[in-house]
């Protein structure tokens, strides 16, 4: 994993912002296929949404849709 040292700093706004939104979309990704993975090797929505610090009716809720969508493929 990169360290954060190799990210631009505040002192370039334009370039740290970018790097800040290509980070959350990324995140966001690391997520959905973490949970898609969980949920195939059957955890239940409880522990996906212990695990996210959410709770199981949040993850259920916001996960749910992708989950359905990439296991029926």
């Amino acid at each position: 994993m990169s360290s954060l040292d190799a990210l631009p700093g505040p002192e370039r706004p334009e370039a740290a912002l970018a790097a800040v939104v290509a980070l959350r979309r990324l995140a966001g990704r690391l997520e959905v296929a973490a949970v898609v993975e969980a949920i195939g090797q059957g955890w239940t929505w409880a522990q996906v949404g212990e695990a996210l610090g959410i709770s199981a009716q949040a993850a259920h809720k916001k996960f749910a849709p992708e989950v359905r969508a990439q296991r029926g493929r």
